[in-house]
């Protein structure tokens, strides 16, 4: 996904730096690698939220997302002086960080409560086919007929694990499940492309947004919500998540898609549902049926499709 033709290389990403040179390029693998980390870390997310999906959605909201600041302010007291700095951003970053942070994630919580988690991992991991979508919209970018045709192929997909029958049997009684979690892949889609610009924001200042969110989602829960004291293994099921999908995730995401290989980085995402379901899969929570495998085959292969390096005009070097 390296090709500059690639719409997520727009207007909309940040511009380079005059007189860069070579020097930067490790910097910005870097910043790729720790976009793969978090890839890696929302490969466990699902697996992890099984652990606490009987308790209160906003509750789990509020409690992850509390380690995740903690974790944030920890890194930004390192840093001294300096570090309050870092949470100086325009509104709208402000908007966009709480927006997408909280709203992802008071979706997915509740989506699992209402529906097989497989099911809602496998529709919510359409974000990543999603951006590429969305990127394509942005001034400088263009939809072509691959970024169609992987659009199809992710819907077959979603499709295919709805109608597979046995462990992820469709339900109506799961409909508002479903729903959620496809605004979860609408919302993180959105939150992923409008982050290109605010670059110039450091990664630490992420720990304000997820302060704001632990806030948010602490207030819902106790307006709709009684708490429940959580187990020993929920408590750290919860603190699991805070500290990886939840916590260091969210960190190294920003700095990859503010820094490194964005086209790249769109490519190596659609790794994450298949290693998310592999992982329920061994886990027990569903079974690795060959619909189920086809149905990632499906997701895996619309990214890839659309985001496939488009062929130079002939006679072009």
């Amino acid at each position: 996904m390296s090709d500059t033709t690639s719409p997520a290389t727009s207007d909309a990403a940040p511009r380079a730096v005059p007189g860069a040179t070579s020097s930067t390029r490790p910097s910005r693998r870097a910043a790729t690698l720790a976009g793969v980390a978090a890839i890696g870390l929302w490969g466990s997310f699902a697996l992890l939220s099984t652990s606490v999906s009987s308790l209160p959605p906003l509750q789990v909201l509020a409690s992850t997302f509390a380690i995740a600041a903690l974790l944030g302010a920890a890194q930004l007291a390192r840093r001294g002086r300096g570090g309050l700095s870092a949470l100086r951003q325009p509104l709208g970053g402000w908007i966009v960080g709480v927006g997408g942070l909280f709203g992802y994630h008071a979706l997915y919580f509740y989506a699992l409560t209402a529906a097989p988690p497989v099911q809602v991992s496998v529709i919510s991991y359409l974000w990543p086919l999603l951006i590429v979508l969305l990127s394509a919209a942005l001034p400088g970018g263009r939809l072509r007929l691959r970024h169609l045709a992987g659009a199809l192929l992710g819907l077959a997909g979603v499709w295919t694990v709805l109608a597979a029958g046995g462990a992820v049997r469709p339900s109506a009684a799961h409909a508002t499940g479903y729903l959620a979690a496809l605004g979860c892949a609408l919302i993180w889609s959105t939150y992923s492309v409008l982050q290109r610009r605010f670059a110039e924001v450091p990664a630490d200042a992420v720990a304000g947004p997820c302060a704001a969110t632990a806030a948010l989602g602490l207030a819902g829960h106790l307006a709709f919500e009684r708490t429940v004291v959580p187990t020993a293994g929920q408590a750290l099921g919860l603190l699991a998540l805070g500290l990886g999908p939840v916590g260091v995730a969210f960190f190294a995401w920003d700095h990859a898609t503010k820094h490194g290989d964005v086209p790249q980085l769109g490519a190596l995402s659609y790794g994450a549902p298949v290693l998310s379901t592999l992982l329920l899969c061994l886990a027990g929570h569903a079974e690795a049926s060959p619909q189920l495998l086809a149905a990632c085959a499906l997701v895996t292969a619309g990214g890839l499709v659309a985001t496939a390096p488009s062929r130079p005009p002939r006679g072009a070097r």
